[in-house]
């Protein structure tokens, strides 16, 4: 389970103290397709990345499985983010590396044996649909396929917990079907708790089974995903649902819904 406690971020700008995080809770259950929603700016990446504590609170506590780990520094840092595996937006791919060697990357980080590292990559890509492009570069492949070696990739060291930014946002609906099917095909089959920041309602629809809308960088709604869509209680969630859903068309959530 991750458990975000009374988490406070305050960032010091030119202007004066920037709130980004204020009094946040939440908790995310081992199995969960967890999203995050609200408009750009709300605090969506910035309460993502205390999970992983690429931001430390300046206040609050982040605990996995009853570990309180907002203190951990070197090792104990290091040990507890090949737990938690990341995707992004832009893919973050070594250009220069080929499809295998960017999923080895980070077995190759923990010297892990050769042709231990590459056995563990070849069954990813199998996972993912890609063994058949192994050898190929990332400007050699579509943007799903990029996309599916990246999460090949944060897959590679075993992660009980994958934080995925945004990452479907720069695929069409076809392909953002596709990674999404992919992304609940992991979370059954590997039992790997996901959690995904969107701005698109149709993509927390369909891939999350509970969801926390953040808006001003507050907590506004919590809950199943049905739940919140169809019956939300707060007027921030009520008004970033319907903006989003106006915004939406048919097309786009035929193809994803």
């Amino acid at each position: 389970m991750i458990e975000l406690k009374n988490i406070t971020k305050v960032y010091e700008t030119k202007e004066g103290p920037f709130t980004a995080l204020d009094d946040v809770s939440l908790a995310i259950n081992d199995g969960d397709v967890f999203g995050i929603i609200g408009e750009s700016g709300a605090g969506k990446s910035t309460l993502v990345r205390h999970i992983n504590l690429l931001e430390r609170p300046t206040s609050g506590q982040v605990l996995i499985d009853g570990t309180d780990v907002t203190g951990f520094q070197g090792k104990q840092l290091r040990d507890m983010r090949q737990g938690i595996g990341m995707i992004f937006q832009n893919f973050s791919l070594f250009q220069q590396r080929t499809v295998l060697q960017n999923v080895t990357f980070p077995l190759e980080l923990q010297h892990q044996d050769k042709a231990a590292a590459r056995k563990r990559a070849e069954e990813l890509l199998e996972i993912v649909g890609l063994k058949d492009r192994e050898d190929r570069y990332p400007s050699e492949l579509s943007g799903g396929q990029q996309q599916r070696v990246a999460i090949a990739r944060a897959l590679a060291t075993n992660p009980k917990i994958m934080l995925c930014d945004e990452a479907t946002s720069a695929l069409d609906s076809r392909t953002t079907v596709q990674i999404l099917d992919l992304l609940e095909d992991i979370n059954k089959r590997l039992g790997v708790t996901m959690v995904l920041i969107t701005h698109s309602m149709a993509v927390a629809r369909k891939a999350c089974n509970r969801i926390a809308v953040i808006s001003r960088g507050k907590i506004v709604e919590l809950g199943d995903t049905e739940d919140v869509f169809t019956n939300p209680q707060s007027e921030a969630a009520k008004a970033i649902i319907a903006h989003h859903a106006g915004q939406e068309t048919e097309s786009e959530k035929g193809e994803v819904i």
